[in-house]
């Protein structure tokens, strides 16, 4: 019965015309281009109807490690002052999770309410999820792990003890990575993950987490993997009226 009327519930999610998405903007102490954007958000100086945070827009914010949350509280307290006045949505990715107690007037989607199904103004039909939630039976074993109350209670306090040594060396070898790397063969792993939606034709699906701005067309069904905004400071603006349509824009300045 819950899942039913969880069903029920996410079936009356209607994406906007000018909705705003953004993914991945892996924000951390050494940037501030999230943040930057939101302000923009919040003054109208990107004009949205909604807005569709896709997942992973912090290195690390878990709702119960005190100093990831303390690290991006204005950050938290500008998505809350946004919320208020328009439709956020938060799509949690592996990097972000554990929320809806940060942002308590956001939709918040955790791993395990996504994908979620929902419709453009227009009536056709999309499926939303950060990406990671078909990786195979060793990925979905360690997000439970990595999710459990008692293991962030323990890492929590623990990180405390030290002063936030362990959010700080997670931050360092998050700085490591290649962000905008291509993957090789990138359309066959995703035409072969496309079942995991059970899509119908003429219906969307779209991502973030690749990080691979890429469109790809299968049997009638649209796959979008969203761009990281750290890598080019891009996000979408959807217009839904007629035609779907992903107005590509950059953060400027």
């Amino acid at each position: 019965m819950r899942e039913l009327g969880s069903q029920k519930l996410l079936m009356c999610l209607k994406i906007k015309n000018r909705a705003v998405f953004i993914s991945d903007a892996h924000e951390s102490s050494y940037s501030n281009n999230f943040y930057r954007f939101l302000q923009r958000i919040e003054t109208n100086q990107i004009e949205a109807s909604q807005l569709f945070l896709m997942g992973d827009m912090f290195d690390l914010l878990v709702g119960d490690v005190k100093f990831s949350c303390d690290m991006y509280r204005k950050h938290i307290e500008l998505i809350n002052k946004i919320s208020l006045k328009m439709e956020v949505f938060y799509f949690e990715g592996n990097h972000d999770f554990r929320l809806k107690r940060l942002f308590p007037h956001t939709k918040v989607f955790s791993f395990s309410m996504q994908p979620v199904r929902a419709e453009f103004e227009n009536g056709s039909r999309v499926h939303l999820s950060h990406g990671d939630k078909f990786e195979g039976v060793l990925y979905l074993f360690y997000t439970k792990i990595i999710r459990s109350s008692l293991v962030l209670k323990f890492l929590n306090i623990l990180d405390l003890s030290l002063s936030g040594k362990i959010s700080k060396k997670i931050q360092q070898n998050q700085l490591k990575k290649n962000l905008c790397k291509k993957i090789e063969n990138f359309e066959p792993i995703i035409v072969n993950k496309l079942p995991n939606y059970e899509p119908r034709e003429g219906e969307f699906i779209i991502e973030g987490h690749y990080h691979q701005d890429k469109k790809i067309v299968k049997c009638g069904i649209t796959y979008i993997n969203l761009p990281s905004f750290a890598c080019n400071q891009s996000f979408f603006i959807v217009e839904c009226v007629n035609n779907i349509k992903f107005a590509q824009n950059r953060l400027r300045g």
